[in-house]
């Protein structure tokens, strides 16, 4: 009987110090896995593939797209500007005034307007307010220009209104304008010069323009840059 129990007491012994170390082995796995540090996960990116083909999978930081810009748009910037600042102060069709704002300054803008008059000044204004009075003349003269082609309506508000040609018509209206204020008077002034053809705009004949900071992709002749649009023929 008591080699039995001492056979027991052994075995109970024994089993205590297997399950004390295995304890003890657990806790400083626990521990050695606290104090061990981050490893960063380096992803090669050919393993990833994008499940759209228009928008692959990009790593890194964007970088800067340098683009070359053509010898002739930089030619014809170059004399649109040139052309733009003599159009303030040449006489191109003998107004008898020494300059386009002198013209403008001689326009009588007060009184009641004509309806296409109001389409034409409404376009400047929406347009170009705010821009020289070479860039509001040469907008002034495109919608013109429109009304003599065969390829738009023949009078200046059916250029004005025609459907998705200028982004200010909204719902077939024209925003409200304030006439207090001298955008107005001198979009009303260049309007004036524009239909008596009282001066030359450096882009005469242009049919269309588009802001310079979009870029619609026009196959069309690129005539010159004024201000903030882009004019083509």
């Amino acid at each position: 009987m008591s080699k039995v129990f001492k056979a027991a007491s052994a075995l109970s012994l024994a089993f205590f110090a297997v399950t004390t170390f295995a304890v003890a082995d657990a806790s400083f796995a626990l521990e050695a896995n606290d104090d061990i540090p981050e490893v960063d996960i380096v992803i090669d990116p050919a393993m990833l593939k994008s499940t759209d083909d228009a928008a692959p999978v990009v790593f890194g930081e964007p970088q800067e797209v340098v683009a070359t810009i053509p010898q002739d748009v930089i030619d014809a910037d170059k004399l649109a500007n040139e052309e733009r600042a003599s159009a303030e102060t040449v006489d191109f069709n003998n107004s008898g005034a020494g300059s386009l704002r002198e013209l403008v300054k001689q326009q009588t803008v007060n009184g009641p307007l004509s309806k296409e008059m109001q389409c034409l000044a409404g376009t400047v204004y929406f347009e170009s307010k705010g821009e020289t009075l070479a860039g509001q003349l040469a907008v002034a003269r495109v919608v013109m220009a429109r009304a003599a082609s065969s390829r738009f309506p023949d009078s200046l508000c059916g250029v004005v209104y025609q459907r998705k040609q200028f982004s200010f018509i909204r719902g077939g209206k024209m925003p409200r304008i304030d006439k207090g204020h001298r955008h107005w008077r001198n979009a009303v002034a260049i309007s004036k010069i524009a239909i008596n053809d009282g001066w030359k705009s450096p882009v005469e004949g242009a049919l269309f323009f588009h802001a310079r900071y979009v870029s619609p992709g026009w196959r069309l002749k690129r005539m010159a840059t004024i201000d903030n649009h882009i004019f083509y023929r």
